[in-house]
């Protein structure tokens, strides 16, 4: 099996180095692996990490027809020499630009991940032309996997594709997560203080945490309002937001990105590689996204021993039980978020209930190592 060849691409590297961390080098001892993907330096530093072969292939996240066909074409003529066994896609791009080449070549399994469906807070003719690359994107590929099963049954609602294409792997999730790595104990608590310190926050402040792009989508338009209202409140609640904004692709109101340069209970890091030290110094994450496939986010928070506030879709609301190890809101709901941010700040009974749940539930159910050996299974069955 280990001459058989696998091809994994995404739109990004930055969705093989953080979404399928560890997973290419683990398939390379079953499988001879190539990572496909844009932004050539950076694809090839992946590649040293997991120890993988790579192929550049340049792809935009947004609509470019004519970049796209000579992406296609490019594939192709890749896939005709090498002649994989297994071309498996991830991201919407990658998922077309993949499928359509592996499809013309003649691969045999052409797999695609859905980890999220962009398109679904999408209108008119944008929708009607997402909604028909998607369902090529799945006519061409032998197998449909979404990463949670809320994403399953949005697919099979809308007709993309046969039911009997369609399969949840595990638990859910593309990736799992390393619990081992994700670890509070990790973390004592003098790097803790001086992080703090760093952020002008002490130890009395109760910390929201939310990771991810800052952009309309993840629901951060909601959270700085109702976080305005918190704060007002309870002047030692504190909201930090890890990530980068993506002002050219889903711009944040002119309103909230006031509040978040003003407010000075507003912490923003950007992007960070290693989460860990935030999480680790955080009370809790905020997490109202209008969409996801099955966020990383809250499988990293629950997993250092933080409860969550998520909004009530796919993904989200099967990694947090509804009092167990988080809480549940409805979508784009400013008041629901003030409700449930001021519960975990006054119900001392609930917040301990919740948080001594957060890690268990994720070790128990989406460890890293079990994700791996189901996807690979998976591939041994198409043998």
């Amino acid at each position: 099996m280990k001459n058989q060849k696998l091809f994994r691409i995404t739109t990004v590297p930055l969705s093989l180095d953080k979404l399928l961390s560890g997973q290419l080098h683990f398939m390379s001892s079953y499988y001879d692996v190539t990572a496909v993907s844009s932004e050539k330096e950076y694809l090839e530093k992946i590649g040293k990490r997991e120890k993988v072969s790579t192929f550049h292939l340049e792809m935009s996240r947004k609509i470019t027809p004519i970049q796209d066909f000579l992406a296609v074409i490019k594939l192709y003529r890749f896939l005709k020499v090498n002649k994989p066994l297994i071309v498996h896609t991830h991201t919407p791009k990658a998922g077309i630009v993949g499928m359509l080449a592996s499809k013309m070549a003649g691969v045999p399994h052409r797999l695609h991940t859905v980890a999220g469906l962009p398109l679904l807070e999408t209108k008119g003719l944008k929708r009607k032309l997402l909604d028909f690359v998607e369902k090529l994107t799945y006519s061409c590929a032998t197998k449909v996997y979404p990463n949670s099963h809320g994403l399953l049954d949005i697919i099979a609602k809308n007709s993309y594709c046969s039911v009997t294409k369609l399969k949840v792997i595990a638990n859910g999730s593309s990736n799992g997560i390393d619990t081992k790595y994700f670890n509070s104990n990790l973390f004592y608590e003098t790097p803790n203080l001086e992080l703090k310190k760093e952020l002008a926050l002490t130890t009395s402040d109760f910390v929201f945490i939310f990771i991810g792009r800052l952009v309309t989508d993840k629901g951060i338009n909601e959270i700085v309002a109702a976080f305005k209202v918190v704060n007002v409140k309870y002047p030692n609640a504190k909201l930090l937001l890890v990530g980068d904004y993506e002002s050219d692709l889903d711009p944040l109101l002119p309103l909230t990105l006031l509040q978040i340069q003003t407010n000075d209970a507003i912490i923003t890091v950007g992007f960070q590689s290693d989460v860990r030290p935030y999480l680790s110094m955080a009370d809790a994450l905020i997490f109202p996204s209008y969409r996801e496939g099955f966020p990383n986010a809250v499988m990293q928070a629950g997993a250092m021993g933080l409860p969550a506030i998520v909004s009530n879709i796919n993904g989200c609301n099967e990694i947090i039980v509804e009092g167990e190890n988080g809480t549940i809101i409805q979508v784009k709901n400013t008041s629901a978020i003030i409700e449930k941010m001021e519960l975990l700040m006054t119900d001392e009974n609930y917040f301990k209930k919740i948080k001594s749940n957060a890690r268990e539930m994720i070790v128990s159910r989406y460890e890293q190592k079990l994700v791996w050996e189901a996807i690979l299974q998976e591939y041994k069955n198409l043998d």
